[in-house]
């Protein structure tokens, strides 16, 4: 019975560690580009000036 105990505490703690991650992720603004890359695909790059056509 103090498995279930001890497995419940581990699960909720790595839960909870997921979570603050996730929250931290957004207040940081890692989900704030949600546009460019989806339209990235559609612009070509630019040429690279070090390279010689021969």
């Amino acid at each position: 019975m103090s498995v279930i105990i001890i497995l419940l505490l581990a699960s909720i703690t790595v839960a909870a560690l997921f979570l603050a991650g996730f929250i931290w992720s957004v207040k940081s603004g890692q989900y704030e580009d949600d546009v460019s890359p989806s339209i990235r695909i559609l612009f070509d790059d630019k040429p690279n000036s070090t390279t010689t056509k021969r």
